[in-house]
């Protein structure tokens, strides 16, 4: 059982290392939404940051080492802690959600979905993401009938996965206007498949491409969504 922590609000969890950037970005994004006025008013947090995750798209894509043996363990000692629920600032590891669900007694909230809920009715999505997220449609499995998604050609996908794993990519710590120009030259390319929205749909994406790049409202990031999202709930009475 969760060993509960008694504070004016809930504690959240997160389940981090997928990458450690992102998870910074997270935690950053939970407390810009929080409406704080000195520090005691803002949420408690538990981060637990293990990069040593395998990697999601390389198990779901190749065979690769399943992530989920470690993901269940992390999860439980969040829970353990006294984390309240938990959030996983990772979008291909939502893949493994149901399975890791049931190996806990805290909710896990749903990035993936809660970025759904998010979009206009009858959009055009155009979903920026690894390769591991495309190919498992679980983006497709929420939108369902509410947004059309719609992913890049092979060559572009290659441009996003070449940004975010390559050797002078994001998780390699680079962040830098080259990276920008080829993630652009991706949104190019969807919106002239129709998109007129897009989806940050791996979390490292919104290290190169940011709101001002974009008309106003057509971005939507998962991370700030979900963390909004666990704002709301950690305060919830």
């Amino acid at each position: 059982m969760s060993k509960t922590l008694n504070y004016r609000c809930k504690t959240i969890g997160i389940l981090g290392g997928m990458g450690p950037k992102a998870t910074i970005e997270c935690f950053n994004s939970i407390v810009e939404h929080t409406p704080a006025k000195k520090d005691q008013d803002h949420i408690p947090i538990l981060i637990y940051n293990i990069p040593q995750v395998p990697d999601r798209t390389e198990a779901i894509l190749h065979g690769g080492e399943s992530p989920l043996p470690i993901l269940r363990r992390s999860a439980k000692l969040l829970e353990d802690s006294g984390a309240d629920f938990i959030i996983i600032p990772c979008n291909t590891a939502h893949y493994f959600l149901n399975d890791l669900r049931e190996s806990i007694e805290i909710p896990i909230l749903n990035m993936i979905e809660s970025t759904i809920d998010k979009i206009p009715a009858k959009s055009d999505v155009g979903l920026l993401a690894t390769s591991g997220t495309i190919e498992t449609g679980i983006y497709q499995r929420y939108a369902k009938d509410k947004v059309n998604i719609l992913k890049p050609s092979k060559e572009y996908q290659e441009l996003v996965m070449e940004t975010i794993y390559g050797e002078e990519g994001v998780k390699a710590g680079y962040y830098n206007k080259k990276l920008t120009k080829n993630m652009l030259k991706v949104v190019q390319h969807l919106k002239d498949k129709g998109a007129d929205h897009f989806i940050a749909g791996c979390t490292e994406i919104r290290l190169v491409l940011k709101d001002s790049d974009f008309e106003e409202g057509t971005l939507f990031t998962p991370i700030d969504i979900i963390a909004q999202r666990s704002v709301q709930r950690a305060l919830k009475k």
